[in-house]
């Protein structure tokens, strides 16, 4: 869109100037203020409306992880505005909830309780404050964790003080750029729900209420907030550490490490970073309580740094975002290297320079669980199939939901251990009802301790449940786009023709789950995921939300392919890519010796090369 220069607003689309105008009037942060002024007026100088038509494309809404995008002002970016209408609407609807049908008869009902939480990226305490004067002045109780918290102890906090709400201010592993807004909600006691973040229908319904707020500048803001002490964080510290079963106690813990002498935990080496982010303070303190070595911390990545500067993507998926983490492993002749993304609810590993999967460290962490505890379990859609066999011979229900762990925490109130391939993984969901970095690294550590002890690395376990198990090869292809505009017709393309082939592999079957988000019944092989009666997919796997309950569509499509192959296409619900996850499956004899399975291994990573040099065309093709 553009327009003549004009030296008046004549030119200018009325609606988005008006518009314009009245959120700059509203605004209560001067310099984003003079941000959209600045628009406003370089539209009049250059007659190009790009950019200003792009900060009023609409309000940011709640995807995967809750609200997510740049720094900027404007209604379709992360700023004081937002965040302010965000707490507003929060509050207006807690208020709304606690008032309306069905609820307590007792007038004298305490105010809800909201506790909020913040990293350490540009603007996230700032953000913290905004929302915790917010609720305040919205007669609510709010609580503020000390500044800058990893997310895991957030969610633990919520649990942990019977809060209504949780807010946590922060975008994960996105860019410098960006920040965000997880919001999760409190539960009665064994309600699978309980300290998750907010689904469907909730999420539309907050929605609606920051909708109806008012001018962000003219909320009020209470100081009748609390400041929270280090309570919550010395009691997520030693929740965390008793995970991990203490050597000769004979606890229970959520791990099964119990052959450990006193002195293997401390003899381990680590390796670790936290990518310049939150992590580093509290993984060091639990692994000191629960017997670990401090580990050794990438110097220049040790601190939070909102700017990221050593990484391009401060993700551990990403690549060379392990590179020095690694170097450091090396040097130290570390037993095991971990990294944790920058608010310390992801994690990733490695032994030497062997990065694992999200889905090996999944499958090596569900094994370590259900020794210790078996229970229900659950993954998603686009994980790897390995853990329903895994959860097969184990004897114990496994569930596959929709991708991200507000679904999965969902799946049942018993559940022991929920993981997705993005190196999320929950090993104590009573403690953490989020994917909780933290612990997972505990517990990685603690498995290094156990094999180390035997003369072996996780390496070496990691090949014991492929000979038991069975090879599932993942990967992933992510096609980036600068127009999101791209990914609505790259899937609108996919339904519209379907491929019969993908590369020279021949598709079996395929299911959209926006147009069919029912299960289809079809034949489960034995491995198939283990539901309460829930039917399985056409690829023989099961899919729910909460335990027997059906799933929302959702803008996915599965692909079965010939062989024991399956692609599985998304947009991304936090970044501007399309993605596609992909698996090979290779039978493995229980005898095999170390360069049987180096073959094993050769033979599926071609596979899965040759399937995403296709999918990639394919998707760019679209």
């Amino acid at each position: 869109m553009s327009m003549s220069p004009a030296g008046d607003d004549a030119g200018l689309p009325g609606l988005l100037l008006a518009r314009a105008r009245r959120w700059i009037a509203d605004d209560p942060w001067p310099p984003d203020r003079a941000e959209l002024t600045a628009l406003v007026d370089a539209a009049h100088a250059t007659g190009d409306l790009a950019t200003l038509c792009e900060r009023f494309s609409g309000a940011l809404r709640f995807g995967t992880a809750g609200l997510r995008g740049p720094l900027r002002a404007g209604p379709a970016g992360m700023n004081t505005a937002v965040v302010r209408r965000t707490a507003a609407g929060l509050a207006a609807w807690l208020l709304a909830r606690q008032a309306g049908p069905g609820a307590s008869a007792d007038g004298d009902l305490p105010a809800p309780l909201v506790v909020v939480g913040a990293d350490a990226r540009h603007g996230s305490e700032r953000f913290a404050l905004d929302s915790v004067r917010v609720l305040a002045g919205a007669g609510v109780r709010a609580a503020l964790l000390p500044v800058p918290v990893p997310t895991p102890v957030l969610a633990f906090a919520v649990r942990r003080l019977g809060a209504d709400a949780g807010i946590m201010v922060t975008a994960s592993h996105n860019p410098a750029t960006d920040n965000g807004y997880k919001v999760y909600l409190g539960a009665p006691p064994g309600d699978p729900a309980n300290g998750a973040q907010i689904v469907a229908p909730v999420d539309s319904e907050i929605e609606a209420a920051i909708d109806a707020v008012g001018p962000a500048a003219s909320l009020p803001l209470g100081d009748g907030w609390i400041h929270l002490g280090p309570e919550i964080h010395t009691a997520y510290v030693a929740a965390a550490a008793a995970t991990l079963r203490p050597p000769g106690t004979g606890t229970t813990g959520s791990l099964a490490a119990g052959d450990l002498a006193a002195g293997d935990l401390a003899d381990l080496r680590v390796a670790y970073t936290p990518l310049h982010g939150v992590g580093a303070d509290t993984l060091t303190a639990v692994f000191t309580r629960a017997g670990l070595a401090a580990p050794f911390v990438v110097a220049e990545q040790a601190r939070p740094d909102p700017d990221f500067p050593t990484v391009a993507f401060p993700n551990p998926e990403e690549p060379g975002a392990l590179d020095r983490v690694l170097a450091l492993g090396r040097a130290v002749d570390a037993d095991v290297v971990i990294a944790n993304d920058p608010d310390a609810d992801r994690c990733a590993a490695a032994v030497g320079s062997r990065v694992l999967t999200g889905d090996e460290v999944g499958l090596l962490l569900a094994d370590e669980v259900l020794r210790a505890r078996p229970g229900p379990v659950a993954t998603t859609i686009v994980s790897s199939g390995a853990l329903a066999t895994l959860a097969t011979a184990h004897d114990v229900p496994c569930f596959e939901t929709l991708t991200g762990f507000k679904w999965i925490m969902r799946a049942h109130a018993g559940l022991v251990f929920g993981y997705e391939e993005a190196l999320g993984y929950a090993v104590a969901p009573t403690l953490v009802r989020d994917k909780d970095g933290i612990t997972a690294a505990l517990a990685i550590a603690g498995i290094a301790a156990a094999e180390k002890r035997h003369g072996r690395t996780l390496l070496d376990r990691l090949d014991d449940l492929v000979r038991r198990y069975g090879l599932h090869a993942t990967a992933q292809v992510s096609v980036r786009v600068t127009d999101s505009a791209r990914i609505s017709a790259v899937m609108d393309a996919l339904r519209a023709e379907p491929p019969a082939r993908i590369g020279t592999v021949d598709v079996l079957d395929i299911h959209d789950l926006a147009t069919t988000p029912t299960p289809a019944t079809g034949p489960a092989p034995a491995a198939a995921p283990t539901t309460t009666g829930m039917p399985a997919l056409a690829d023989g796997s099961a899919r729910t939300g909460t335990a027997g309950d059906e799933v929302p569509s959702a803008d996915v499509v599965i692909f079965r392919l010939a062989g024991g192959g399956r692609v599985v296409v998304r947009p991304s619900g936090t970044e501007p890519k399309i993605k596609a996850y992909l698996e090979v499956t290779v039978p493995v004899e229980p005898t095999a010796d170390a360069d049987s399975l180096a073959l094993t291994r050769h033979e599926a990573g071609t596979r899965l090369a040759t399937l995403g040099d296709a999918v990639r065309q394919f998707l760019l093709g679209r």
